[in-house]
């Protein structure tokens, strides 16, 4: 019997409460967002909340000092890497320190650990905002979070059922060429009755996060399902994750049986061959700046 809208609600919104000690974001993280998102805002506020979490000042110092951003000289002062990186940058820095902690944890199985979809998450960020930067989108930020934020979903369904995740990654199965021989999202409607865009999507919401990023989590393996004013990020998220599944030192394609982009994908980015592949090779040139990073 099939699994109805609502029944599918019930299942996605009782996971989101019973794994109610991953659904909150550390205080500090949410004050960095409240700053963040307040037009009165200053970079001095933001130096307020941040020297007060020593962890969070050495992580944004390591970021800055990265070629990952490619800034001048080494940068030992919180004020000025948040005058350099910009409010947005340091609030990604901020959530991504906060996600770091979510994603530990031994192997699943032999096959994955939230470790790997962790790197594949720092990844697929990059690769989003390669791809905005190419296509002078001025969304590098938002960009760089939604690609980090995707496949939140698989860490919902880790935290709330191992074994089910488990059962949906051992009955995939894999060719040769480690190439899933069974979609990831239907495997997992079988055994959850949800996928992990509709856990995604759920999480996001619980969180406050703007709407951009519930429509990301929610159909990046979709994003043409999306409104037509709606769908870039999830475009933009759907490249990245093809182009991280090619490119990536280890790849991870548990979700993906196919590295194929959509031609209609491309059209809606305006995206052409040419741009595709510069691209590509931006992004291999970079793979080696990603352990910044890396919680």
């Amino acid at each position: 019997m099939s699994t109805t809208t609502q029944q599918r609600d019930e299942i996605v919104n009782g996971a989101i409460r019973e794994i109610s000690h991953i659904a909150t974001l550390p205080e500090v993280t949410l004050k960095i967002i409240e700053l963040v998102e307040d037009p009165k805002s200053t970079a001095t506020d933001l130096h307020k909340v941040i020297a007060g979490d020593p962890a969070l000042s050495s992580r944004i110092l390591k970021v800055v000092n990265s070629s990952f951003y490619g800034l001048p000289g080494q940068i030992a002062s919180i004020n000025r890497a948040i005058v350099l990186l910009g409010l947005n940058a340091v609030k990604n820095i901020a959530i991504a320190a906060s996600l770091a902690k979510l994603f530990r944890g031994g192997d699943l199985t032999t096959r994955f650990s939230a470790k790997q979809l962790w790197e594949h998450s720092n990844a697929c960020a990059a690769a989003c905002k390669i791809i905005v930067d190419t296509l002078k989108m001025g969304l590098a930020d938002e960009a760089f979070l939604a690609g980090l934020m995707h496949d939140i979903g698989i860490m919902v369904e880790m935290q709330y059922d191992r074994q089910k995740l488990i059962q949906v990654v051992e009955s995939l199965g894999v060719n040769n060429a480690g190439v899933p021989l069974l979609s990831m999202l239907e495997a997992e409607e079988t055994v959850f009755q949800a996928n992990h865009q509709h856990f995604g999507s759920a999480l996001c919401a619980k969180w406050k996060f703007p709407r951009c990023l519930e429509l990301v989590s929610g159909h990046h393996h979709n994003p043409l399902n999306c409104d037509a004013d709606s769908r870039t990020l999830p475009c933009v998220v759907y490249l990245a994750d093809r182009i991280t599944g090619e490119l990536a030192v280890p790849p991870y394609r548990l979700d993906l049986t196919t590295l194929e982009v959509d031609k209609a994908v491309m059209e809606t980015l305006r995206l052409t061959e040419e741009q595709l592949n510069s691209i590509r090779e931006r992004f291999k040139a970079s793979a080696k700046d990603l352990s910044a990073m890396l919680g």
